[in-house]
């Protein structure tokens, strides 16, 4: 047998041995999805095996390429490849597919295992958090390769499916990608032409291609998605094209080689025992014990162990001459990717004086990020077209993807006119991508990401909040205009069950600070924040800065809630709870009980989540058990506030959508008035 002959037949071998490791794990299980394990593993064997540069035994190395299943219902195929490599996973890993407490759950859960980058299986998620990798790649080696230096030099792939490309966040994620011109971005298109409930002529008929041509993607189409060769010389041109990401069509047939080829039938259910037997039988794969791995395969796909250790160690090289050569930059490198905030982080940090007329905090929020940024070279973000009303620009620190004038600046650019030094990035009216892509900044590392919108817009923001929370990725998402008193724009701007549904998602730290100092403190705990996504909620409208001197400081954020200003003698008869602007309202209506002879202490609760966390001790101290009589103020649906005003107490909130008029006006009718407060106060305390 020639040499030829032989790595075809290993390449083969290889290939089933990924193919029916998924299968039989998914049949173990009773449940997966092995439609897209048979059909891809060509294609993911020719760039694991060929391309993709990484290292199994050290898989954090930082200038590793990023791998992304967008596809995550294909998670077996991930599984299989990872312990084919040399990852931290063995056999029984796989056989406790999408079991309790195993390392492979359903879909790639960052955190579960090495070699999984993000959390993927909300179609079109990873597509977006691929463009945010990139994105990574990109703004750290502008920032810090300098020739003949580059420690960052990095490719970021992902598979995607039909259902990815269906869903409109890849739109969204694409046309950002193509304007940017990341090149090092390579999109794999498993185009197996069949969705979960049929084909995809029913309703998925455009010409995919010339979609992403059009968003200024560079694509290819691989007739035969079993065709190595073609495959090999595709994903060659794709890294050839350093000006625009690549994207190429690979032709498939889902469930290949299976009795349910090419239907939906082998999308998302095991193939059944017998159907299993005549696949292995059809591809010509001569063991019927499930989990068999000839050790020529293991041998062959083991090898990315000494690949990729001769790759990370040629690069501590090169990272030790970095250092000899350019040590400031080396180590802001080294702390950026560290993830640690540096000494001083947190220098200059206003104060806000005290000022009945206030200011809004948004407002507050946008000198306090400048301020941070001056310090913390790793805070980098941006707003859905929205930065003249966010207030989130980063004031003389450049626009990620800024076009170049080649003959006067090059330095940071890859050579192709654009500047990824930028630490504004302008996500466009994106809101979708734009979390999912902070996610993929996030999920990188050396790069800590905001994202700004309004507080309405989180609601095109939820999928990848959420996955930002299950993930545990440090994001910060800021939301401006968080109330009814953004006035004129109406209902359909005007926030009402937003921040109940933010509150309600596990791992999500939600602040909604009371004036500007608040603000602040609530920054420095987003920023400290490294086990998961923090959500900022901000004014439009004025709010009073409090006088410090006379109400409690303002770090008591810190611990959710805390007594802004006690009653008179000490003895509450009532406790009035608020956050955001209607704590300024809270202090008010307290003035006018304590006139009325009601001791009055008003609490100020910008984080239920923080103030959960407390212990019992402290959280019995600002609310005590033995006053009842509590009535909490939040100009936003009433729903969750119950647990803490109790039986005996009250919410004065909104169930009902806004009106279009100017804020205070609303704000009236509504009922968020020092006279209203007062009179629900009294009835709670009567009852």
């Amino acid at each position: 047998m020639n040499s030829n002959a032989t790595a075809q037949s290993t390449d083969q071998l290889c290939i089933n041995t990924l193919r029916f490791l998924a299968v039989d794990a998914i049949q173990n299980a009773g449940s997966g999805h092995p439609g897209l394990p048979l059909g891809a593993a060509p294609m993911a064997y020719v760039l694991w095996q060929h391309f993709l540069r990484h290292d199994p035994a050290h898989p954090h190395w930082p200038d590793r390429d990023r791998f992304v299943l967008s596809a995550g219902h294909g998670s077996a195929l991930l599984y299989s490849l990872l312990y084919l490599s040399g990852y931290a996973l063995d056999i029984a890993d796989l056989k406790q597919f999408r079991q309790w407490g195993s390392k492979t759950p359903g879909h790639p859960e960052r955190g579960h295992v090495p070699g999984v980058e993000v959390t993927t299986g909300p179609l079109g998620q990873g597509f977006a958090n691929a463009v945010g990798l990139a994105m990574a790649e990109r703004h750290l080696a502008a920032r810090y390769n300098h020739r003949p230096h580059a420690p960052v030099n990095h490719r970021t792939w992902v598979l995607a499916s039909d259902g990815d490309l269906m869903e409109g966040i890849s739109y969204e994620a694409a046309s950002l990608a193509g304007h940017l011109g990341l090149g090092k971005l390579t999109c794999l298109y498993d185009d197996n032409r069949v969705t979960l409930a049929a084909g995809t002529p029913i309703a998925f008929t455009e010409d995919r291609v010339a979609r992403f041509a059009a968003q200024g993607w560079h694509t290819q189409v691989v007739d035969d998605g079993n065709d190595l060769a073609a495959l090999q010389d595709a994903l060659r041109a794709a890294t050839q094209n350093d000006q625009q990401p690549s994207f190429i069509a690979v032709r498939t047939h889902l469930g290949y080689g299976s009795p349910q080829q090419d239907t939906y039938h082998a999308h998302g259910s095991p193939l059944g025992e017998d159907s299993v037997a005549a696949t292995k039988e059809k591809l010509g794969w001569h063991w019927s014990e499930p989990f068999h791995v000839p050790a020529q395969a293991r041998e062959h796909m083991r090898q990315a162990l000494q690949k990729g250790g001769e790759l990370r160690r040629d690069w501590q090289q090169r990272m030790q001459a970095y250092q000899a050569a350019e040590p400031e930059r080396a180590a802001e490198l080294e702390a950026a990717l560290s993830g640690q905030l540096p000494a001083g982080w947190d220098a200059d940090l206003p104060v806000f004086a005290a000022d009945t007329k206030g200011l809004a905090t948004r407002k507050a929020g946008g000198q306090v990020i400048n301020t941070i940024a001056q310090h913390l070279p790793v805070l980098s973000g941006g707003s859905a077209d929205l930065d003249p009303s966010t207030y989130t620009a980063l004031d003389d620190l450049g626009d990620f993807g800024a076009s170049l004038n080649p003959a006067t600046d090059t330095q940071g650019s890859d050579g192709g006119g654009w500047s990824y030094r930028g630490r504004n990035i302008h996500f466009g009216v994106r809101e979708h991508a734009m979390g999912a892509i902070a996610n993929g900044l996030a999920a990188h590392g050396g790069v800590r990401p905001f994202t700004a919108t309004f507080l309405v817009f989180s609601d095109y923001m939820r999928p990848p909040i959420r996955l930002a929370a299950l993930s545990q990725l440090p994001v910060v998402f800021v939301f401006t205009h968080d109330s009814i008193a953004l006035g004129e724009d109406g209902p359909t701007h005007q926030p009402i069950e937003q921040l109940a549904s933010l509150r309600a998602m596990p791992g999500l730290t939600v602040i909604r600070p009371a004036d500007a100092n608040e603000t602040t403190v609530a920054w420095c705990v987003a920023m400290e924040n490294q086990q998961g996504p923090t959500a900022l909620i901000l004014s439009r409208q004025a709010l009073p800065i409090m006088d410090r001197q006379t109400h409690a400081a303002a770090a008591g954020l810190r611990r959710g809630a805390y007594v802004l200003r006690e009653a008179k003698g000490g003895v509450p008869a009532l406790i009035l709870l608020a956050s955001g602007s209607e704590v300024a309202l809270a202090l008010q209506a307290a003035d006018a009980l304590e006139q009325q002879g009601q001791p009055t202490r008003v609490v100020s609760m910008p984080s239920w989540a923080l103030f959960d966390s407390q212990p019992g001790a402290y959280r019995d101290e600002v609310l005590p058990p033995a006053v009842r009589a509590r009535l909490a103020i939040e100009a936003g649906a009433s729903m969750g506030w119950h647990r803490y005003v109790g039986d005996g107490g009250a919410v004065l909130g909104i169930d009902r959508y806004g009106a279009s008029a100017p804020g205070e006006v609303v704000l009236a009718h509504l009922g968020f008035t020092v006279d209203n407060v007062v009179a629900q106060a009294r009835s709670v305390l009567a009852a």
